[in-house]
Order: structure tokens, then C-alpha cells, then sequence
């Protein structure tokens, strides 16, 4: 019983990574084509409010909060500020400043590195030798991908810092939850860093005169998709895969957005798709395979041993000393 548990254990992490892979690689895309004729933060204002008013009455109704201290709550708001506010607006206003999906995508993607050189040694994570060859060639294969797309772009130069700027938020709120003394439930992490964000959001979309939305049908479907993929279903399962796979392995799927990103810019937006693209493809998931895999044997190597089948039904051996009153 206990293998058959592991098995389906294993099947719904891996779902869940493939799930995480592809909603976090559609908010690339969404953000090309949704804001073509709409103002990055009026997107992202209503993209982020109605989920907001959402998870705050499901959280209120269930009392998932009433348990959490309240000082865990204001550090979800500060990572929430970094994981999601300046990750999202740093993402959108490079893709709309031209920096192609892939190439946003491949900055992004040296998180992984990041993590591992910067945040791992803070956090006391230690990363094996082969889970840095891993990463390398993970590494290779993103710059592969989207190697054809950086001489088509036509951003200015300092529009590449702003993806470098969103990652490094990334990294930020990947280091703070990971010292964070406590693990909160995963909606109410989600309701927190969600509010908090359409909170700022709105402030700021006021503030600059992009608050009101346009009277597109289009638009609203592009609100609803960038709500329920990139919000709620990527961030979602980004918290629950870093508690169920731990840092390292996680960021190395995100080397698999990048190409993913990369082949959906190509079917869906015309972006270059060549054979050395696909050869970047089997390189980050080579690179991402042996990551994950070390991972698992450590934890394996790890686990305590299991107990005897019949322990339960020894008998207690006799007692040879004195009997004493308590």
C-alpha cells in the first residue's frame, strides 16, 4: 500500500510540474498579444482585483487564516510584493517595451543559477556536482532556444534590464520564503500576495490614468486567462512544488519555460522555431531529468528506514528490576 501511495505520489508531483511549466510559460504569451492595444498595468489591474476579491472571501469563509499568526501574514505581503507585484509589472513592461516572450523567458531562466551560487549557500542547500551539470547544460539549451530571437528584437537596450530585474524579485521572494519560520496554508499565501498586489495595482493604475478597461470582449478573455493560468495555477503551484521538491529541483523546471515560451511564440505569434531550437528543447530537458533525479535519490538516501512489519506485534520483554510506586 505504502508503494502504490508513493507511485500516485510521484504521478501528481509529476502532473503538477508539467501543469506549472505550461500556465507559468502562458503569462509570456499573454502579455505579448493582450498588450498590443492595452496599457500594461490596466491589464494587470484587472487581471489581479477580481481574483483578489475572490480568494479573500473563499479564505474568510473556510477561516483558513484564523490560525496564522500575524506576523506570517505581513512577510507573505513582502514576499507577495516581490514573487508577484514587481515580478508581473517588470515582466509586462519588458514585453511591451519588445524584448521577445523567449528572451524574457531565457533571463527569467537564470534563476536557476542564481539560486543555486547566491541563495543555496545562504539557505545552507547544497547542491551536488551533478546537479550543477544539470544546470549547465539546462543553461546551454535556453541559450540555444531563443538564440534566434535576439537578433529580431527590436527593444532598446535597457529594456533587457527590466526581465533581469523581474528575476532577481524572483530570487527575493524565493530566499524569503525559504527563511520564513513558517509554512502558512497555500491559499492563504495566495490571498495574501494577491491582495496585496491589486491593492498596489489599483493605486498605481489610478494614479496614472489607466484604470478604466476598454470595451473589448478581446480584452476580457485575455483578463481571464492571465487571471486563472499565471495567477492562480502557477503561483499556486509554485509555493506547493517548493515545499513538496525543494528549491533546486524546482528551479530547474523553470529552464523548461523558456522553451516553452519559445514554441508557443512560434505557433501562436510567428516567433522563429529552427532545428537548433529543438535541439535546445532536448538539452534543457537532459539538463532538468538529471537534476531532478539526484534530487529524488537524496531523498531517498535521506528518508528514514522503515520499520519491521511485525514490530507492532512483538511482545514486551520482561522486566527484570525492581518494581518501584510512582
Amino acid at each position: 500500500m505504502g508503494r502504490q501511495v508513493g507511485v500516485l505520489g510521484q504521478v501528481a508531483t509529476a502532473l503538477a510540474a508539467a501543469a506549472f511549466v505550461g500556465s507559468w510559460s502562458s503569462g509570456f504569451v499573454i502579455a505579448k498579444v493582450a498588450t498590443v492595444d492595452v496599457a500594461p498595468l490596466t491589464l494587470l489591474v484587472w487581471r489581479f482585483v477580481p481574483v483578489a476579491v475572490g480568494l479573500l472571501v473563499v479564505t474568510l469563509a473556510t477561516g483558513a487564516a484564523r490560525a496564522v499568526p500575524h506576523a506570517d501574514l505581513r512577510r507573505q505581503a513582502v514576499i507577495g510584493l516581490f514573487a508577484q507585484l514587481g515580478y508581473v509589472v517588470l515582466v509586462y513592461a519588458a514585453i511591451a517595451a519588445g524584448v521577445a516572450t523567449g528572451t524574457t523567458a531565457l533571463i527569467d531562466a537564470v534563476q536557476p543559477l542564481v539560486v543555486a551560487t547566491l541563495v543555496g549557500p545562504l539557505l545552507g542547500l547544497r547542491v551536488r556536482g551533478a546537479q550543477w551539470a544539470g544546470l549547465a547544460v539546462g543553461a546551454v539549451g535556453v541559450l540555444l532556444v531563443v538564440r534566434s530571437q535576439l537578433g529580431g528584437s527590436q527593444a532598446p537596450a535597457a529594456a533587457y534590464l527590466l526581465p533581469l530585474a523581474a528575476m532577481a524579485c524572483l530570487v527575493a521572494a524565493t530566499f524569503l520564503e525559504r527563511r520564513s519560520p513558517a509554512r502558512p496554508p497555500v491559499l492563504v499565501v495566495l490571498t495574501v500576495q494577491v491582495v496585496v498586489t491589486a491593492a498596489a495595482l489599483l493605486v498605481a493604475a489610478a494614479v496614472a490614468g489607466e484604470l478604466a478597461p476598454p470595451a473589448d470582449g478581446a480584452f476580457w478573455v485575455a483578463t481571464a486567462l492571465a487571471a486563472v493560468f499565471p495567477t492562480l495555477v502557477a503561483y499556486g503551484l509554485y509555493w506547493w512544488l517548493l515545499r513538496r521538491i525543494g528549491v533546486t529541483a524546482l528551479n530547474a523546471l523553470l529552464f523548461l519555460v523558456a522553451p516553452a515560451t519559445a514554441a508557443a511564440g512560434a505557433v501562436g505569434l510567428g516567433e522563429s522555431l529552427t532545428a537548433v531550437t529543438v535541439v535546445g528543447f532536448e538539452l534543457c530537458a537532459a539538463g532538468v531529468a538529471v537534476v531532478l533525479a539526484v534530487e529524488a535519490r537524496a531523498a531517498r538516501a535521506a528518508a528514514p528506514a522503515p520499520a519491521p512489519v511485525n514490530a507492532a506485534a512483538q511482545p514486551a520483554p520482561p522486566r527484570t528490576g525492581p518494581r518501584t510506586r510512582s
